[in-house]
């Protein structure tokens, strides 16, 4: 799993590392009240270990891996887009998600290609679409990381109360949800698609729209020199 999350470009490579600052104050308590928890960038190394300190406040996906069809909301037309696309051409579904991860255009087509290639051989040899999970979950834990966003591991904690010596640990913490995040692509593929799919589009423009105002220059009109009465 290691290879895959090097090679993808959406996560930090090796020595690529974002130390917080030390000079950054910690916010303080007010009217008596609990310090508020420290919101601090923190970067990955390659081998997916946290550098620098986290903030534990994380939050929820913004809808269900089951909920496929999506919810009644002003989302509702692309929600039933994005569940056709993981049903029917999840190769295309998969380019829109890392390409808006990604906010630059032009990455479709890297990401897509290789994705298909991987879902016909998967298809034609296996007799299923095996292989491309190997190739996509990277693209859920960038996800993960860049919304801050809770894992498996997490939920199943807040729900159950187990995992508490693996949420208390930072680097065994984020371990877990990345062999979450394989075995939730591996195992629940179209469904993990339509999740990031949905939360991307809520999250972030397409990069190939232009969301900055454009001025226009009108040039002066043409001018005449009067006559000298």
């Amino acid at each position: 799993m290691a290879n895959f999350e090097e090679s993808n470009p959406l996560l930090p490579k090796h020595g690529q590392e974002f130390e917080a600052s030390k000079d950054e104050k910690k916010p303080t308590a007010k009217n008596g009240g609990a310090p508020a928890p420290a919101a601090v960038s923190i970067g990955w190394t390659a081998d997916g270990l946290p550098v620098g300190e986290v903030n534990m406040q994380r939050s929820q996906w913004d809808s269900g891996i089951f909920a496929c069809l999506g919810r009644t909301d002003e989302f509702c037309s692309s929600d039933l887009e994005v569940c056709l696309l993981g049903s029917i051409a999840p190769c295309l579904l998969y380019g829109s998600n890392v390409e808006r991860l990604g906010s630059t255009p032009g990455t479709f087509a890297n990401h897509c290609l290789p994705y298909t290639a991987l879902y016909l051989i998967g298809n034609s040899f296996f007799g299923g679409n095996c292989l491309a999970p190997w190739f996509s979950y990277p693209t859920r834990t960038a996800m993960r990381r860049k919304f801050n966003l809770e894992g498996s591991c997490e939920a199943l904690g807040r729900s159950c109360g187990c995992c508490g010596s693996i949420l208390e640990d930072e680097v065994h913490r984020e371990q877990c949800e990345t062999a979450c995040d394989f075995a939730t692509h591996v195992f629940c593929h179209p469904c993990a698609l339509c999740q990031e799919g949905r939360e991307v589009r809520r999250r972030l423009h397409h990069p190939g729209f232009n969301t900055q105002p454009v001025l226009a220059m009108i040039p002066p009109g043409g001018q005449t020199m009067g006559r000298m009465g």
